[in-house]
């Protein structure tokens, strides 16, 4: 059986479900990284995939990966009771209403800030401006302080993690200095915040935000984190909700292509902005599949999985999928906005439950902030010049063009 890595890098979102049609719709069989990997399909697939009874984490992702998007020691290594504790501590920090709440009206005053300042500009980048917009945010939510040039050095960084992690060469390397840069900033945060005693007089982050909640919590064995692991996982934090940029960069190209639907967002119908949400996160290409490792011997459909197999849960396939979503290539926020999607029918960010599996306990956030920021973005003005507009299915991660440049914002 040939290796699919060089496949898999040259094809991006393609290859998977490519492959699957070629293979008449049947689970993929094939080798990744030199390792046996098999591709499973469909919603009895995300069942299938997120039980940890057939499928876990530790030592399933690339040390590439760790290296760039989630970090040495993260959470999604971790499986059972060290898994369950661990994740607690985002659901508790991601999941609160009045916390959401409190991020949104940050992202909302953080609009305004932008805007006045994307209206003094020749040309505004928009991927560029919602990255540091929703890097201001999260940091001061999650109780950072940041100056101005940190906000821009912090953006970068962030950006460069996701933006490497699936790739060889300057793209990964740049990641791979951007999250060491970080971590180690993080790090001396979390020293200084332990370090300080009630005598302490210098002003610290409030109590309840993700530095003060990550620096306190404890593991499965009462022992807190070490400082490098804690600040890995507060860039778990913040870094994925610096990536809705990816999803307001979309969001963007979507009202330019089809602006039928700015009027009913700038109008503030909550039901459509959350369907527009929904399907930005449907249509658009951000995570190709999910994978982990068969924890046993496992059998699924009639095919055999030994112990150690790669399994891939096919996740751009799924979400483009004609027998969930009827012309799944027609972005159509209607899709949505009369009833939720089911939990394991949309899984841009996964599957299964948030609080007891591996599902990305910051969706509410992402859905919060799409909901929020989308239609401001409907409301503004500006215009759009003549520019590569493409969103390549080969570059993983995707993103339009240039970043989507704009002129004469007002």
């Amino acid at each position: 059986m040939s290796d699919s890595t060089v496949p898999l890098l040259l094809e991006g979102y393609a290859w998977l479900p490519d492959r699957r049609r070629r293979n008449g719709g049947a689970p993929v069989r094939t080798r990744l990284l030199g390792k046996p990997a098999i591709a499973l399909h469909g919603t009895d697939a995300v069942r299938f995939f997120y039980d940890e009874g057939h499928v876990h984490r530790r030592d399933a992702l690339p040390g590439p990966v760790l290296d760039t998007l989630f970090g040495r020691g993260a959470v999604h290594t971790l499986d059972g009771e060290r898994h369950r504790v661990r994740k607690a501590l985002f659901v508790h920090l991601l999941k609160d209403r009045e916390g959401i709440a409190d991020l949104t009206e940050r992202a909302k005053a953080e609009w305004e800030r932008s805007r006045a300042d994307w209206a003094g500009r020749s040309h505004v980048v928009l991927f560029d401006a919602f990255a540091l917009l929703l890097t201001r945010t999260v940091c001061g939510w999650a109780g950072i302080a940041l100056d101005d040039e940190e906000a821009r050095e912090t953006a970068a960084d962030l950006v460069a993690m996701v933006d490497g992690f699936a790739t060889p060469g300057p793209r990964h390397w740049r990641a791979r200095r951007a999250r060491r840069r970080q971590e180690e900033r993080l790090a001396r945060r979390i020293e200084d915040l332990r370090r300080a005693g009630p005598g302490h007089t210098e002003p610290g982050p409030p109590t309840g935000t993700a530095l003060t909640e990550v620096a306190r919590h404890h593991e499965a064995d009462g022992a807190p984190l070490d400082p490098h692991t804690a600040a890995v996982e507060i860039l778990n934090v913040i870094r994925p909700t610096v990536a809705v940029a990816w999803f307001l960069t979309f969001a963007a190209h979507a009202l330019h292509r089809w602006p039928e639907h700015r009027a009913p967002l700038a109008k503030g119908d909550t039901a459509y902005a959350r369907g527009f949400a929904h399907e930005v996160r449907r249509f658009y290409p951000f995570v190709p599949f999910l994978g982990g490792l068969a924890a046993r011997d496992l059998e699924w459909q009639g095919e055999r999985i030994g112990a150690g197999t790669m399994v891939l849960l096919d996740v751009y396939g799924q979400n483009h999928d004609p027998a969930l979503w009827p012309r799944p290539y027609t972005f159509d926020p209607t899709r949505f906005t009369d009833a939720e999607p089911g939990r394991d029918d949309l899984i841009p960010q996964g599957g299964g439950e948030v609080s007891s599996g591996h599902r990305c306990p910051g969706e509410d956030i992402v859905l919060a902030l799409l909901q929020t920021l989308v239609p401001l973005l409907a409301r503004l003005e500006y215009r759009v010049p003549q520019q590569d507009l493409t969103v390549p299915l080969h570059r993983v991660p995707s993103t339009v063009g240039g970043g989507f440049i704009v002129t004469d914002v007002h």
